[in-house]
C-alpha cells in the first residue's frame, strides 16, 4: 500500500483537464460554459453528464453520479484511488514514489482499508482453492450446476477447505494480527478452538461493491449441513443493506432495466445467459438503501423471487420499497419454475427473454395475489376484493394515473368504468382520501422536492457562489461565516472552503478527497453545480445574491433561536442583537 503527499495529488490533478480525461472515455459536446454527454453509470440515450471544467467536476443530473477526475476514472475503470491515482499520474508522465509502508503506518491505517486488503487475499486463496484436488468437491458442485469455467472466473468464485483453519494460517502467514482477522469477520474465536475460519466446506462468492472491491463473502454449504448459505456478518466494509451482489457487472450492462434476484446463483445463471443486468440481495430482505442504490443506474426493477410462498411475500415487501424510491417495478412469471435457474436450464435465454418482455406491472401483480384471499363465487367476498382494490387506487395521487389504473383495472374484471370510479369515490369519502377537488398531484419525486427544507436551497446556493472565485469569496464571508450555515454538510463545505481561501486558492474538485462516503460526494456535485447567475454585472444577479446571504444568515438566527436552551439569558440576548443587525444589515459587493 503507498501513500502520496496531497502535493503530489494536487499536481497530478493540475495535469489532468478533467474534459480531456473524460472525453477519452464517452463523447462531449460544448454547451454554454459546460460540457455535456452520456453518462456512462446508468442505461440512457440523452446527455446528462454535466462536466465543469472551470471547477474540474462532473456531474450526472439523472442518477446523481459526480465527482473529480479521480473519482470519474475510479468508477469507469473500477479502481481504487491509488490504482486511479497512478492511471493519471502516468497520463500525465509523472512518477509516483515508491515506498513500504512501515509496521507503525500500517497499524495507523484505516481499518476498513485494511480489511478490504484482507479480503482481497482470501478471496484470491478461496479461488486458488476452489482449483486444486482440495477444492474437487466445490468444483463438482459449479459445474454440476452448469457453471463455465468463464462465469466462475468472472464472479471469483472459490471453495473453503475442510479442516477450518487453512485461511487462518494463510492469511497468518502474511502476518495480520488476531484482531484484524477477527474485525474481518471471516473468524471467529472460543476458548476451545481459538481462531477459525468461519468458512469451511463450502463454495464461496466473493461480494464485491460497485467498484468491485471484494467487501465480504457467502458460502453455500458441501453435503446437508446449516446453515444452507452462510454470509459474512457485518463489518467495516460490509453493509448488507446497502450493497448489491452483482452489481458492480450490472451497472455497466447498458439494459433499460435491472433484475433483482434472491440469491447469488440465480445471478450467476442470469449473467452467464446473457441477462448481464442480474442482481441480488444479500440474505438479507430487501432495504431501501438497495432501492436508492439501483435507483442511480435504472429507472425499471424486474422481480425474479422464487414463485413460492416465500418468494411471493418477499416481492409483496420489494414493490411499495421500490415505489417510494421512484422505481417502475414488474414482476416476471416464472411459473412452473420456482426460480430463475430452473426456468433458463429447463427452456432457455430466448423463452426467459419472452418473460422478460410480458412482466407483469407491480400493481397487477398485487391484485393477483389478493383474488387468492377471495371467494369470487360468493357476492360479498367479491365486493370485499373490490373495495380492497379500490382502496389500492387510491395509491394513485396523481389523477391521471389513477384514472388510467381505473380504466384497466375495469376492463380487466369486466366491470364498467363508471361502476368503479363510484366505487373509488366511496371507499375514498369513507376514508376521506379524495379531495373534492379534481387536481392531480404532482409526481412524488416532484413534491419531495418541493417539500425540502426552505433553507437548504439558499445555502446550497450560496456555497456554490462562494466556490467560484476567492474575490467573491473574500466578499461574502464579511457577512457569512460557516456555523451560519445550518445544514450539518453544508456547514462542513463552508469550513473547507474557508481552509482554502486561508490558503489563497479555492480548489473545488479537490473537496471530493475530503469525503468518503458515496452519498456525500454526489451531494456535493449536486451542490457546486448549483444553477447560479453570472456576477459580470451589477443588476438583478447581484441582488440575487445579497438576497441569498440574507435568506442565509435569517435562517441561523431562526435556528439558533428554536435550539436555544429557554433559560439560556445569555444567548437570548445574543440572539436579539443578531435580530437588530440583521435589520441594519446593508450588504456592498465592492
Amino acid at each position: 500500500m503507498n501513500y502520496y503527499s496531497q502535493d503530489l495529488v494536487e499536481e497530478i490533478r493540475s495535469r489532468s483537464d478533467i474534459v480531456d480525461v473524460i472525453s477519452g472515455y464517452i463523447r462531449l459536446q460544448r454547451k454554454g460554459s459546460n460540457y455535456v454527454g452520456i453518462c456512462p453509470f446508468h442505461n440512457d440515450r440523452n446527455p446528462s453528464m454535466s462536466v465543469n471544467q472551470s471547477r474540474q467536476i462532473y456531474h450526472c443530473f439523472s442518477c446523481g453520479a459526480g465527482g473529480d477526475v479521480f473519482k470519474f476514472v475510479m468508477e469507469y475503470e473500477n479502481l481504487t484511488f491509488p490504482e486511479a491515482l497512478k492511471t493519471l499520474a502516468d497520463r500525465a508522465g509523472v512518477e509516483l514514489p515508491d515506498r513500504e509502508v512501515s509496521p507503525e503506518e500500517r497499524k495507523q491505517a484505516d481499518l476498513k482499508a485494511q480489511i478490504l486488503e484482507v479480503n482481497k487475499l482470501a478471496a484470491s486463496y478461496y479461488y486458488y482453492l476452489l482449483r486444486k484436488p482440495a477444492g474437487k468437491l466445490g468444483m463438482d458442485y459449479l459445474t454440476g450446476r452448469g457453471l463455465s469455467a468463464k462465469t466462475m472466473q468472472q464472479f471469483g468464485l472459490g471453495y473453503a477447505g475442510k479442516s477450518g483453519s487453512e485461511l487462518y494460517r494463510y492469511l497468518k502467514g502474511k502476518g495480520y494480527s488476531d484482531y484484524l482477522l477477527k474485525e474481518s469477520g471471516l473468524f471467529q474465536a472460543d476458548e476451545k478452538h481459538g481462531m477459525y475460519d468461519k468458512f469451511w466446506n463450502r463454495v464461496i462468492f466473493p461480494i464485491m461493491d460497485i467498484r468491485s472491491r471484494v467487501i465480504g463473502f457467502g458460502g453455500r454449504v458441501m453435503g446437508d449441513g446449516k446453515p444452507k448459505y452462510l454470509n459474512s456478518p457485518e463489518t467495516r466494509a460490509f453493509d448488507k443493506s446497502r450493497n448489491l451482489y452483482g452489481l458492480n457487472l450490472a451497472r455497466v450492462s447498458r439494459k433499460s432495466n435491472l433484475i433483482l434476484c434472491e440469491g447469488y446463483m440465480d445471478v450467476i445463471a442470469m449473467h452467464q445467459a446473457g441477462f448481464n443486468q442480474a442482481v441480488a440481495s444479500l440474505g438479507t430482505a430487501f432495504t431501501q438503501q438497495q432501492s436508492v442504490l439501483l435507483k442511480r443506474y435504472t429507472n425499471e426493477v424486474l422481480l425474479t423471487y422464487d414463485s413460492d410462498d416465500a418468494g411471493v411475500r418477499a416481492a409483496m415487501r420489494a414493490i411499495p420499497i421500490l415505489k417510494d424510491a421512484g422505481l417502475t417495478a414488474k414482476v416476471i412469471n416464472m411459473e412452473p419454475y420456482k426460480d430463475p435457474d430452473e426456468f433458463i436450464k429447463a427452456l432457455g435465454a430466448d423463452e426467459f427473454q419472452k418473460r422478460i418482455d410480458q412482466a407483469e406491472s407491480s400493481f397487477f401483480f398485487e391484485l393477483r395475489i389478493l383474488e387468492r384471499q377471495y371467494n369470487f363465487r360468493e357476492p360479498e367476498s367479491k365486493t370485499a376484493f373490490f373495495r380492497e382494490v379500490s382502496k389500492k387506487l387510491l395509491e394513485f395521487e396523481a389523477g391521471i394515473e389513477r384514472n388510467n389504473y381505473i380504466e384497466a383495472v375495469a376492463e380487466r374484471y369486466h366491470l364498467t368504468y363508471q361502476e368503479l370510479t363510484r366505487m373509488v369515490s366511496q371507499v375514498g369519502e369513507h376514508l376521506g382520501e379524495i379531495r373534492r377537488e379534481d387536481k392531480p398531484l404532482a409526481p412524488l419525486s416532484q413534491r419531495r422536492k418541493k417539500m425540502e427544507d426552505r433553507s437548504l436551497r439558499p445555502q446550497k446556493l450560496l456555497l456554490s457562489w462562494m466556490s467560484s472565485d476567492l474575490k467573491l469569496y473574500r466578499n461574502i464571508v464579511r457577512y457569512v461565516e460557516p456555523e451560519d450555515f445550518t445544514d450539518p454538510f453544508c456547514r462542513r463545505v463552508a469550513e473547507l472552503l474557508s481552509v482554502q481561501a486561508g490558503e489563497g486558492k479555492l480548489n473545488p474538485a479537490a473537496l471530493f478527497q475530503q469525503f468518503t462516503e458515496e452519498e456525500d460526494q454526489q451531494k456535493l456535485a449536486e451542490l457546486l453545480e448549483q444553477s447560479i447567475p453570472s456576477l459580470s454585472g451589477r443588476g438583478g444577479e447581484e441582488k440575487a445574491l445579497q438576497e441569498t446571504i440574507l435568506r442565509v444568515k435569517q435562517n441561523s438566527i431562526s435556528w439558533q433561536t428554536e435550539h436555544m436552551d429557554p433559560g439560556d439569558m445569555d444567548k437570548l440576548r445574543e440572539i436579539v442583537q443578531k435580530r437588530r443587525d440583521m435589520e441594519k444589515l446593508h450588504i456592498s459587493l465592492d
